[in-house]
């Protein structure tokens, strides 16, 4: 059967001061009325029912996440007791659940993107789940670009190797990480070059080979959790154990490296909301392109003002006077104003912050 791992441990560091340790990206109003992973949920169904729905998190999430999405039971979150990158997160899911359903399918995914219409991408998890029933393979989701975009890695398609579900799918012939300007131009301009949405359908058994030809470490690592499972002491056992497994990516660590890997191109609308400026690409706009996104209610007020984006937590007017492409975000403690070119670069702040021992603005 076809299940859901959500994967839900970031710290969304891009989103501070909004985004804290115990309250990161994925746990935010940002896209709507509710946080980014009850309308990842949300999405899910009525393909996924809650009952093959996981979401792995770190502990400082856990809380939170149950909080946000009451339809989702504590047995359905496996916690990671530190981060280990997304090889450890999805190979740590496909072992639990390959536990209950030796035959599962899994539609990984992250927690915090924003994607439409959802029936379209119902249909396009269905359609790659088809494509994942091959011995073998594993499948990514490819978006067509319509920019030059530096911030998203990338995928060459090459030869189609079929229909499945109504949607076709190419072998992938390289991985190329974020590239520089000219590079993306070149990408864009070849016109057989997708961007990577880091969601991805395969089956448990088909990852944990992989991992095991791949990864060895990493594969042994899992393994040794087995008997825990059956014991039921896995929070004990990965208490211990995980902090001692490989940091590493499942595009570097094995989708690089493995011969079956396919990608269906989406059809469905995506952004990744990578940072502020992602955020305000995606929000609506007034006629002089400012954005206004205010959960708790509120209002702008701008003259001689453009490509603004304003967003506060709490009941605000934001007023703006002869500024052009700002960010301007207010929290209880925090005001922060930035170009918008350099929204990319808030991680920096949040660096700083630890360095000069300011973890109360980060927590």
């Amino acid at each position: 059967m076809l299940h859901a791992v959500v994967m839900a441990g970031g710290s969304g560091t891009r989103f501070w001061p909004e985004s804290r340790e115990g309250k990161p990206k994925q746990l935010l109003p940002l896209t709507g009325g509710k946080p980014m992973i009850a309308e990842t949920l949300d999405r899910l169904r009525p393909l996924i029912p809650p009952e093959r729905t996981w979401v792995v998190c770190g502990a400082a999430q856990a809380e939170g996440i149950l909080e946000a999405c009451p339809d989702l039971a504590e047995a359905q979150l496996i916690v990671e007791p530190c981060r280990r990158n997304t090889a450890a997160c999805a190979g740590l899911a496909a072992l639990v659940i390959a536990g209950e359903d030796p035959e599962a399918i899994l539609a990984v995914l992250p927690a915090d993107h924003a994607i439409s219409p959802p029936e379209a991408f119902q249909d396009a998890l269905e359609a790659a789940a088809h494509a994942a029933r091959m011995p073998e393979t594993l499948v990514t989701f490819g978006i067509p670009p319509t920019r030059p975009a530096t911030g998203y890695g990338y995928i060459r398609r090459g030869a189609e190797c079929g229909e499945f579900g109504g949607a076709r799918a190419w072998k992938v012939d390289r991985f190329s990480e974020k590239p520089d300007a000219p590079t993306a131009r070149t990408f864009l301009e070849e016109g057989s070059y997708l961007w990577n949405a880091g969601i991805f359908v395969w089956g448990a058994e088909t990852l944990l080979m992989e991992i095991h030809r791949h990864l060895p470490g990493l594969a042994a690592g899992l393994e040794s959790l087995k008997p825990s499972l059956a014991r039921g002491d896995f929070k004990e056992a990965i208490a211990t154990l995980y902090p001692t497994l490989e940091s590493i990516s499942v595009d570097y660590g094995i989708l690089e490296k493995a011969e079956k890997v396919v990608v269906m191109e989406a059809s469905f609308d995506w952004s990744d909301l990578g940072s502020w400026d992602s955020l305000w690409e995606e929000s609506e706009k007034d006629a002089d392109g400012n954005a206004a996104v205010l959960p708790a209610g509120g209002a702008i007020v701008a003259k001689d003002s453009s490509g603004v984006l304003a967003y506060s937590s709490e009941a605000q007017t934001i007023a703006l006077l002869g500024v052009e492409n700002l960010i301007v975000v207010r929290t209880p403690d925090v005001v922060l104003v930035a170009r918008r070119d350099r929204a990319e670069e808030v991680k920096a702040l949040v660096e700083r912050l630890e360095a000069e021992g300011r973890g109360d603005l980060l927590k």
